[in-house]
């Protein structure tokens, strides 16, 4: 057994919830954006905060490490961002991939403090830059950040620091102790060593259940085995099997997650956004039975990237192909893998594993169905195939110019929507009342909003308005102190 510390005896017994020292005003669980932004908040307002990340240092952060932008309304153009992007449109996008399946009014409180966030992350250290070629199409929506997830997540860690906040890695909670919709304190394991951490309040930020493939399999069966996790292995979600059973109010549906296609040869956790496959919308993807099975040209790529996870998902094997051919080879983001390649289509879907002729007969029906017309690589522009089931609504151009590139796809799952209720002050929810001092940030709560499908960069969005608004409101509890003032 691990040693105890904190308790009379090495005996977990002994380590009594309500006895001993309050350690800390705020205990923030969870080290991802989300957290950050809390434990900072709440420090502004004066409160003695304590951060667990379960990951080691080089691994802090989450899923953040990985993210490259935020989404962000804004009535004139602001910073890195062009244009407009009124509230209106930003939720009207958002109401298209979620098919409704969103709280309306949590939504729109998310969007509006969206600008106001980002000029707050401006003064945290945060770095932006100007969009990228290949992402183009998100300048006047997404603003980027300069040297991506990690330099925003160092940037904030560094913030903690210089504010106070106790920050404790490798650090596991095994239980928290809920009362009567009061918190107590937490049963932590840091470094092979048990303790009991009392605190006036806490604000829960620990991520989904991505990593956790047996419960993943609890919603998907056995096709989970096949999914890839683009991000930390270290959500597994046991903080949030604690809440659930401690009674906290439920939100959202286990099997709807942000799941993307990413390259079948990623690794099985942690490859991030470079395993990410941009190349959809101007190729033809191909099930393993040399079948198409969706139209490729919805909608503009990141509004629908998002739903090529669970469309590879449903597919036999969990697997894809897309190919496309030298005409749109400089269209896309590449992958981290270099692309299989081949002067013709019977050699390129051979080295694929692909059954040869029924994909080469899928490709010439698609070739011959494509209409004349203008090609406008980041708009929607309505060249389109005639006579296919699925059709292809933009973008449609022949595969007619080798060489031909092809890619496995592999459902990439980010991270999942089941979670824990909150309002619309962060404050976790125990059969419809108010808990007295737990509050909810990031991933573990973005099932409020995110019902189903995803709007790229709208994930760092939730987690920093809501991680400000629970550090504010926690800050507050404890210390009468509006952060949001100073």
């Amino acid at each position: 057994m691990p040693k105890v510390l904190d308790a009379p005896e090495a005996d977990l017994s002994l380590v009594t919830p309500g006895v001993g020292p309050v350690t800390s005003d705020v205990l923030v669980v969870g080290g991802g954006n989300a957290g950050l932004c809390a434990a900072i908040c709440a420090a502004e307002a004066g409160a003695t905060v304590t951060l667990l990340e379960r990951a080691p240092v080089a691994y802090r952060g989450g899923n953040s490490r990985h993210t490259r932008n935020f989404r962000c309304s804004h009535e004139a153009s602001l910073g890195v961002l062009s244009g407009q992007y009124r509230v209106d449109e930003f939720y009207d996008d958002l109401l298209r991939v979620t098919k409704g399946n969103t709280d309306e009014a949590l939504a729109r409180m998310v969007i509006r403090n969206a600008p106001e966030s980002y000029q707050w992350m401006s003064r945290q250290g945060v770095i932006f830059q100007p969009s990228l070629s290949g992402t183009l199409s998100l300048s006047r929506t997404n603003a980027f950040f300069l040297g991506g997830g990690k330099a925003l997540v160092n940037a904030y860690y560094q913030r903690c620091e210089d504010l106070g906040v106790a920050i404790h890695y490798n650090a596991t909670v095994i239980d928290l102790h809920i009362e009567n919709n009061r918190f107590d304190g937490a049963l932590i394991e840091v470094e092979g060593e048990q303790r009991y951490l009392r605190a006036s309040s806490v604000i829960i930020a620990a991520g989904g259940f991505e990593a956790n493939k047996e419960w993943l399999a609890e919603a998907w069966g056995d096709a989970a085995k096949n999914f890839l996790i683009r991000g930390t292995p270290y959500n597994r979600g046991e903080v949030l099997r604690q809440m659930l059973n401690h009674g906290a109010d439920s939100i959202g549906d286990p099997t709807q997650c942000h799941a993307v296609a990413i390259d079948g040869r990623a690794p099985e956790y942690d490859g991030g956004i470079v395993t990410r496959l941009d190349c959809v919308p101007f190729s033809v993807v191909l099930n393993k039975h040399g079948e198409r099975f969706y139209d490729e040209g919805e909608d503009v790529w990141p509004k629908r990237y998002a739903i090529w996870g669970r469309l590879v998902a449903a597919q036999p094997d969990q697997v894809a192909y897309s190919i496309v051919d030298e005409k749109s080879r400089e269209l896309f983001m590449p992958s981290v893998f270099p692309a299989m390649s081949s002067d013709s289509l019977e050699e390129l879907t051979e080295k694929l594993g692909l059954p040869v002729a029924q994909s080469v007969k899928t490709i010439k029906l698609f070739n011959d169905a494509c209409s004349a017309g203008d090609f406008h690589p980041t708009e929607l522009d309505g060249l389109c195939t005639t006579g296919l089931e699925p059709e292809k609504t933009n973008w449609a151009r022949a595969l007619d110019t080798p060489p031909y590139y092809g890619y496995e796809l592999r459902p990439g799952v980010t991270f999942t929507y089941l979670g824990i209720n909150v309002d619309d002050t962060a404050r976790v929810t125990f059969d419809g009342r108010q808990a007295e001092n737990i509050w909810a940030a990031g991933e573990i709560m973005a099932g409020n909003i995110l019902g189903e499908g995803y709007l790229a960069g709208f994930g760092m969005t939730i987690g920093t308005v809501f991680g400000r608004i629970a550090g504010r409101e926690a800050g507050q509890y404890v210390t009468g102190v509006d952060s949001s003032e100073l």
